[in-house]
C-alpha cells in the first residue's frame, strides 16, 4: 500500500505541475479559454492534483513502521 501511495503521489505531482505550467503559459499568452475550459479552471485542477500528491506522500509517511 505504501508503494502505491508513493506512485500515486508521483504521478499526481507530475500531472499537477504540467497542468499548472500549461495554465500559466496560456494565461501569459493572453488566452482566457483553452480546450473548452477557462484557464483558471485548469489552474485549479493542477492545484488539486498537486494537493493529491502531497496527501499521498503524507499517507505513505503515516503508514511507515516506526523504528
Amino acid at each position: 500500500m505504501q508503494a502505491l501511495l508513493i506512485w500515486i503521489g508521483r504521478v499526481a505531482g507530475i500531472i499537477g505541475v504540467a497542468v499548472i505550467g500549461v495554465a500559466i503559459a496560456a494565461r501569459l499568452g493572453g488566452a482566457y479559454w483553452l480546450g473548452g475550459f477557462q484557464v483558471g479552471t485548469l489552474l485549479l485542477a493542477g492545484m488539486a492534483a498537486t494537493l493529491l500528491a502531497c496527501l499521498s506522500y503524507v499517507a505513505a509517511l503515516a503508514e511507515r513502521p516506526r523504528s
